[in-house]
């Protein structure tokens, strides 16, 4: 699955998923935008990239602000003249009870995880129909497709990704771009590392094949997908969850 000579923006590659995405994505041969909110914490990831022999232009981004994400495209443009893969990662989480929930928590969470996602697509789509080649994946989630308790905004959020997959794809596929999602399931990042050990232990009961996920299994999937092999595959919904979850 060679990315030789492909362009790749990754946001959220500072850490987790989005860093193995990275890091797979640049084995593949692909040079790598990181694009993160904070540059210092994208530093490790710059150089893992570079460690790979590929190119890593280190971007700071906020994916909630439109502006900056065609900023980020445009230097982009200019420094490597093509965007050919967009990975949506990043995401946050605002947890709590839908009565306890904060406004400004729904909010705010469906401004990253959900705008973000529409921001980064609507400012890549342009160049891609140009040259007329694309290749996106967006990262949603298993608990946008079952829900989860304490997590009305999340779930909302990842839920309306997959919606937003399908449109795009439906919309841009005679331009040869690809619009795909990948649903993970519970990944042992720093967000599940914080829970209890009881709460890990349900938690696996629950998966058939008896583990937690890893960041590598999700970056995997992504490589896939935005690989030749997969260029008759678009509006999918990629679900990596262990048989968690199976739709």
């Amino acid at each position: 699955m060679s990315l030789q000579g492909k362009v790749a923006i990754v946001t959220g590659a500072a850490q987790g998923i989005g860093r193995a995405i990275a890091e797979a994505l640049a084995q593949a041969g692909a040079d790598i935008v990181v694009a993160d909110l904070d540059p210092s914490r994208s530093k490790d990831t710059v150089a893992a990239v570079e460690q790979l022999g590929r190119k890593a232009l280190n971007v700071k981004v906020n994916v909630a602000d439109g502006a900056d994400t065609k900023a980020m495209v445009d230097q982009v443009i200019k420094e490597w003249g093509k965007v050919d893969i967009l990975v949506n990662n990043a995401g946050i989480t605002r947890d709590g009870l839908l009565l306890r929930m904060k406004e400004e928590d729904w909010n705010l969470v469906l401004q990253v995880n959900l705008t973000g996602t529409f921001n980064c697509i609507k400012a890549v789509l342009l160049p891609m129909t140009k040259q007329r080649y694309g290749r996106i994946v967006n990262i949603a989630s298993i608990v946008g497709v079952m829900g989860n308790v304490g997590q009305a905004n999340y779930a909302a959020s990842k839920a309306a990704v997959i919606g937003l997959t399908k449109t795009v794809a439906r919309e841009y596929a005679s331009r040869a771009v690809t619009v795909n999602a990948v649903a993970p399931g519970f990944i042992d990042t720093a967000m599940t590392q914080g829970l209890s050990t009881e709460v890990k232990d349900t938690l696996q009961k629950q998966i058939p094949l008896g583990r937690l996920g890893t960041p590598a299994d999700i970056a995997a999937a992504v490589r896939f997908l935005v690989s030749d092999e997969a260029a008759y595959i678009t509006g999918h919904v990629l679900h990596v969850n262990g048989g968690m979850l199976m739709p």
